[in-house]
Formats: structure tokens, sequence, C-alpha cells
């Protein structure tokens, strides 16, 4: 059959008597891409007591119908559910009554065969290297709606930026606070007791205040916000996808990089750093505690070997790693729920994709940043 604009799409509704009644629509032929069938296939359950169709928008149809319903048949069988197909067209219920009087020959379908190493390697490297395309295209679409954007010439909302500015900024204070607190007093924990071995401890300060300004602030605040924000921009992006928003968006006119992509990741490179500088700050006092704690080292004596040894750099260090962070949150999250798939269970794999898509790259940009500040000995 000819190819068709009209989309098929699939959904379903509750009837009286425990019927469940699924709706076809658009045309179904091996041209169109097939709608997600998870939700529907998860709702077969013995409860049910018939299965229905509703067919009056289906446009065109081929074997990609029928598998369909078969599939949905087979499942039904199984379960014990009753199959009215009335509903259906003539020319479909009369190629599943084909298909149902005709047995499947024993040994037509052959289990393909297992991959070796090799072959396991090539797919392996094969989906790395398209990943790296796709992430390489995103951060380039990305980078020309910001620099759009820094030109004025980018279509967003403004109050979208402030809402999300608010959520990436104040929002996120009491978890960024917390961990920060704990990770001070564990790095002060776990150095006093080799210092305290030397009578060092009062420099328990110095090691708490570099560990927290140069590295373990930055990162602690990304690794949160990848979590807390990166996995719900991916969620959000997600559900604008499945409802056909962001193709609206498309239709409208407007880039979905700068009216979507561009105000998140504004709003996390400035928040960013100064929830790094509070990250440092708040990690400094939970060591402090540990000192006070421990070694009777006063507020005083405290607070005197940190502004003795820590020098605008190492804050300078953090904040910039910080801003890099924030970037790689963004595009992580963003691309993760723009490429999400038209379900529920892809919203939640989109979602789960951008936190290790973003910890991945934190953890690398990171290694990377500490070998050049190293080389250059600031």
């Amino acid at each position: 059959m000819p190819a068709s604009d009209t989309k098929p799409s699939l959904s379903s509704r509750e009837l009286p008597e425990r019927r469940l009644e699924i709706v076809l629509s658009g045309d179904w032929n091996a041209d169109s891409v097939r709608p997600s069938t998870s939700e529907i296939l998860a709702k077969l359950n013995p409860s049910w007591a018939e299965i229905g169709f509703d067919t009056s928008g289906l446009g065109q149809w081929d074997s990609l119908l029928l598998t369909l319903l078969k599939e949905i048949g087979d499942q039904c069988q199984l379960k014990g559910i009753k199959v009215n197909r009335s509903g259906l067209p003539d020319g479909v219920r009369g190629m599943l009554q084909l298909a149902d009087a005709v047995p499947e020959q024993e040994g037509v379908r052959r289990t393909p065969p297992q991959p070796g190493l090799l072959e396991k390697t090539g797919l392996l490297a094969i989906a790395a290297w398209d990943e790296t395309i796709d992430i390489l295209a995103f951060i380039g679409e990305a980078t020309v709606g910001f620099v759009r954007f820094l030109f004025g010439r980018a279509h967003y909302r403004r109050v979208d930026l402030f809402l999300l500015i608010q959520e990436c900024g104040a929002n996120a204070l009491p978890i960024v606070s917390l961990i920060s607190f704990l990770v001070g007093m564990i790095l002060a924990f776990v150095g006093s007791v080799q210092l305290a071995k030397y009578g060092a401890q009062n420099y328990i300060s110095d090691m708490v205040g570099l560990g927290m300004s140069r590295e373990m602030g930055a990162l602690m605040t990304a690794i949160i916000m990848t979590g807390r924000t990166g996995a719900a921009f991916a969620a959000q992006l997600g559900s604008m996808q499945v409802n056909d928003e962001i193709d609206a968006l498309k239709t409208m006119g407007f880039s979905e990089i700068e009216f979507l992509v561009v105000p998140r990741m504004l709003a996390l490179i400035l928040m960013m750093p100064l929830l790094c500088v509070y990250a440092d700050l708040m990690g400094m006092a939970g060591g402090s505690l540990v000192g006070f704690g421990l070694y009777d080292i006063s507020i005083l004596e405290y607070s005197q070997h940190l502004l003795a040894r820590l020098r605008f750099q190492d804050f300078a260090v953090g904040v910039g790693k910080s801003v890099i962070f924030g970037v790689l949150v963004a595009i992580s999250g963003c691309m993760r729920g723009m490429q999400c798939g038209r379900s529920s269970q892809d919203v939640g794999m989109a979602a789960t994709s951008a936190v290790v898509t973003g910890i991945v790259m934190i953890v690398c940009a990171d290694a990377v940043m500490t070998l050049i500040v190293i080389s250059m000995k600031w």
C-alpha cells in the first residue's frame, strides 16, 4: 500500500462489565513507525472478561496491524481473556481466521545464533561510536542555541528561566547543605587519624579546606545536581515527548533547543558556582566540628589556619570546575529527555540514563581538569 502521512496510534478505554476496548486509528502500514505496545500489553490481565476493538478511525493497514493483533490475541489466550473481533474490518478478521486455522509448523522458528566475543566487541564499539556522535551533535546544537542567546536572538520564556533558577538554586540548598557538611566531617575524620599520629592534628583545617575548595565541593555538588536536577530535566522533557509537546513546538516554528535546553543550561551555569562556594563553606564547617569535638581545636584556631592556607586560586579551581559540571548536567539531562520514547517506561529509562550519563561525564571531565591544573601547577 502507498505510504501515508497519518501516524498510527494505539490507546485503550475501559467499558462496563470488565471489558477493555483497544482503539486503533491512523494508517498501520510498513512505512509507519509502530507505536509502543508496552502499556497495552501490561493491561492484559485475567481481571478483564473481554477484549474488544474500536477501528472507526483506522485508515490503511497491512501486516503491521496483523502482527499487533496476533500478539494481543496470543497474550489473551495465555491469560484466559475472551477476544471480540467484531469491531475489526472484515479483511482483518479474515486474515486472522486464516492464521488461526493453519497451525504453525514445528521447527519453523529458528533460534538466532549467539554472537561470539569478537562480534560482541564490535557491536559494543559501534554502539559507543554512535553514542559519541549523538552526544557531540547535541553539544553542538546546544552551543549554537547558547550563542544565539548571548546575541539576544534565542526564543524562550523568561518566566521559565526564573523558575528554573529557583529550582536549581534555592530549592537545592537543603540537600547540598546536608551532603557537603557530612563530606567535610568525613574528610576531617579520615585525615585526622593519620595526622594525629604525628601530632599534626592542627592541620585538619588545611586538609579539609583544600579538599573542599579544589575538589570535593564542586564534585559532590555536581553529583547531587545530576541525581536531583538532571533526572528531573530528563523526566520533564521525556513527558513532553510522550505528549507530543515538543513536536507541537517544532510545528509552531520554535527551536526546541532554544526554548527548552538553553534556559536549563543557563540556570545551572548561574547556580552551580554559587552552590559550589556554599558547599565549600558547609564542608569546612563540618570539618571544624570534628576538630573541635575530637581534638579540642577552637573555631578561632581552625579559622586562622584556613585563612592562612587557602588562596584565591583554590576557590577559582573549584568554581571553574562547577561551571563545566553544570553544563554537563544540563546536557545529559536534556539530551536523554529529547531521546525519550513514547511511553511512560521510556520516561523512567531516560531519567535513569541521564543520571548515569551525567555522572560518567562529570568524573571524566574532573579527571581531565585535575590533570590540567596539576600540570599548570596552580
